[in-house]
């Protein structure tokens, strides 16, 4: 159960990472559909598809077309947040400080002395941490 819940939430962050969101997997038929029409209308086959609506040829496409710019509005991943960039970089920075932070503390010279404890707990194992006999 715990391998099941594990690979789920590795599949959703990697899901996420990816900029994919729930409404854009409740799109998908939309974009079937466009699919479809265009195959029907164009003879596009998918990759001219894709071309058209997500890569080289969506500028031109959409100038060309005006009439379906609402059926473009409604196609999945057309959502352009960055999100995933800006937290890296805060998180990045953050932990960079903190390790130069770290550097510093290595170069310092300390004295410190901890007495032995005098507890019989301690001597007899009780507080030791487990061994292989």
């Amino acid at each position: 159960m715990v391998k099941l819940f594990s690979i789920l939430m590795s599949s959703l962050m990697l899901i996420q990472s990816f900029g994919i969101t729930f409404g854009d997997i409740v799109q998908l038929d939309e974009f079937m559909e466009h699919a479809n029409f265009h195959a029907e209308k164009y003879g596009d086959n998918l990759l001219v598809f894709i071309s058209k609506h997500y890569g080289e040829l969506k500028e031109q496409h959409s100038n060309d077309h005006k009439e379906e710019k609402r059926d473009h509005e409604n196609l999945p991943f057309q959502n352009n947040g960055h999100c995933t960039s800006s937290s890296f970089a805060i998180v990045f920075s953050t932990f960079s400080s903190e390790l130069k932070s770290l550097q510093n503390l290595e170069d310092k010279v300390t004295n410190f002395y901890y007495p032995l404890p005098s507890s019989s707990l301690h001597s007899t194992g009780t507080f030791q941490p487990p061994r292989f006999v």
